[in-house]
C-alpha cells in the first residue's frame, strides 16, 4: 500500500485542473490558514519533505479540490504522520473524498480497513458506508455495512422496548397514586 502511494506520486499533473478559478497561493503552513483550498500537489509534496505540521489539513484541501486518483497517494501519506491531530485530519480527508466522489481508490479502501473501526478511521469508514454505493464497496466494507445496519436496528429495538417499559411503569405508578 505504502509503495503504491509513493509510486503514484511520481509523474502526472502537479496542480489540480478543476476548471474553477485559481485559488490564492499564499498558504500558511504554520497556522494552517488557507490550506483547505490547496490544489497544488508540488506545494503539498514540498511541505511533506520539509516536515510541515499542517499536512493533514492540507490533505482535506486536496480531497476537496483535486481528482481522487491524484489526491489519494498524498492522503495515504498523511495517514502515516506521527502527529495524531494531523493524522486524524488525513482520515477526515478520506471521508471527504468518499462524500465528494462516491467512491475511493483501492489504496484508500485498504488504508481504512487496516486502521479499522473505533479509531482514527471510524468516521471515514462511516462516511464511506453512507456515501459510496454498495456495489462499489470492497467485501470488508460490505460486511461492515451489514454489521452496522444490524447493530443499529438492534439498538433501535432496545430503545423502543426500554421506552415502552418506562411508560408502562409510569402509568402503573400513576394508577396506584
Amino acid at each position: 500500500m505504502a509503495e503504491a502511494a509513493d509510486e503514484a506520486l511520481e509523474g502526472g499533473p502537479r496542480v489540480c485542473d478543476t476548471g474553477w478559478p485559481a485559488v490564492r497561493r499564499g498558504w500558511d503552513w504554520k497556522s494552517g490558514e488557507g490550506l483547505l483550498g490547496i490544489d497544488d500537489f508540488a506545494e503539498w509534496d514540498a511541505a511533506f519533505e520539509r516536515g510541515e505540521g499542517s499536512l493533514g489539513t492540507a490533505a482535506i484541501g486536496l480531497a476537496s479540490n483535486c481528482p481522487l486518483a491524484e489526491a489519494s497517494p498524498r492522503i495515504i501519506r498523511a495517514m502515516r504522520l506521527t502527529d495524531p491531530h494531523q493524522r486524524g485530519f488525513a482520515f477526515t480527508a478520506a471521508g471527504t473524498a468518499a462524500r465528494l466522489n462516491n467512491e475511493l481508490t483501492p489504496e484508500l479502501y485498504e488504508a481504512l480497513r487496516a486502521e479499522g473501526r473505533g479509531g482514527f478511521a471510524e468516521n471515514a469508514i462511516r462516511d464511506t458506508l453512507t456515501f459510496v454505493p454498495f456495489r462499489k464497496l470492497t467485501p470488508w466494507f460490505k460486511w461492515q455495512l451489514v454489521r452496522t445496519t444490524v447493530v443499529d436496528k438492534l439498538d433501535a429495538w432496545r430503545l423502543t422496548a426500554t421506552d415502552t417499559a418506562e411508560e408502562a411503569w409510569k402509568a402503573l405508578r400513576r394508577r396506584r397514586s
